[in-house]
């Protein structure tokens, strides 16, 4: 049976931009992800570089090879691309955004036991605003995640805040400095779970995650998605055409007239130095909130 919001859940959704449905997949499901993810992590044995498929830790090696995001999976892998797609999916999602939805993103954030890699504060917001904020992320937890092994945090209620910089030295990062634009950190509610389990967070909530000093895993696949009649501010990526965009509906219809609402955004430009996955993005805050590998570069402890 799928499972969908209770109202309990709704009301958590709207009031602090995020919740949680506990071991929402099936498990077959959840086995049939769990075996290709494996067969992906295989196949990336003897790369030597990051490529479209894979963004790789800085302390990767062919002897020790680690991986830190799978990109878009969607397109590279068929089950991704159903699973997406699916009413395990969508369903929870449609309570949220309504049933025309367009999906934005996909990608699966890895932390491997005792090295995965932080994720300093963001909003996905920042990084693609759009004619109106009527967008979440969609999570789901490949492991059993609790608050040793680097949980997705979330700042209650940060989905409603002004303005937030994302932006250092000149230029868009896609991080939130600690020093330069405080906020209630200490507040952040990790969003932990077994395996199976969904997360929802809205597009504009602020979050983040620790290093993985556990050893146990941390997988998360992600999938961006936004009510039809949003549409990007910074228009079409990588050379879209209508018919690209109108092929990410994934449920629902299309249209032609964006829904414009008041809503505070701050453009992602100058461009990152560093171009890629969020991890090369956020090379240049000058400020960290979280450790890194190699050296505990936090401001807060």
């Amino acid at each position: 049976m799928i499972k969908k919001l209770n109202t309990r859940q709704i009301e958590q959704y709207w009031e602090d931009g995020f919740t949680v449905i506990d071991r929402a997949l099936p498990a077959s499901l959840l086995a049939k992800m769990l075996r290709l993810t494996d067969e992906i992590m295989e196949d990336a044995k003897g790369l030597t570089e990051s490529n479209e498929c894979y963004d790789l830790e800085e302390t990767h090696s062919l002897h020790e090879p680690r991986v830190r995001r799978l990109k878009s999976p969607f397109k590279h892998w068929a089950f991704f691309n159903e699973f997406l797609r699916s009413d395990v999916a969508l369903d929870p999602v449609e309570q949220i955004i309504g049933p025309n939805i367009r999906l934005y993103n996909n990608k699966m954030n890895m932390k491997a036991p005792g090295y995965g890699a932080a994720v300093e504060w963001h909003s996905d917001w920042a990084f693609y605003p759009h004619t109106n904020d009527t967008g979440l992320a969609l999570g789901v937890y490949l492991d059993d995640v609790d608050e040793d092994n680097g949980p997705m945090m979330v700042i209650p209620g940060s989905h409603k805040a002004g303005v937030i910089d994302h932006h250092s030295e000149g230029y868009f990062c896609g991080a939130i400095d600690p020093i330069k634009t405080p906020m209630a950190f200490s507040q952040a509610v990790p969003l932990t779970g077994a395996a199976g389990t969904i997360t929802l967070h809205h597009v504009r909530s602020v979050h983040g995650s620790a290093l993985n000093h556990s050893t146990k895993p941390r997988r998360l696949l992600l999938q961006g998605y936004f009510s039809a009649d949003a549409w990007p501010l910074t228009g079409f990526r990588n050379g879209q055409s209508i018919e690209d965009f109108d092929a990410l509906i994934v449920r629902g219809f299309s249209t032609l007239e964006p829904r414009l609402t008041n809503i505070p955004v701050k453009m992602p430009f100058p461009k990152a130095p560093h171009q890629g996955s969020i991890y090369e993005n956020q090379q240049i805050l000058k400020n960290r909130y979280f450790g890194s590998m190699g050296a505990d570069k936090r401001v807060f402890k």
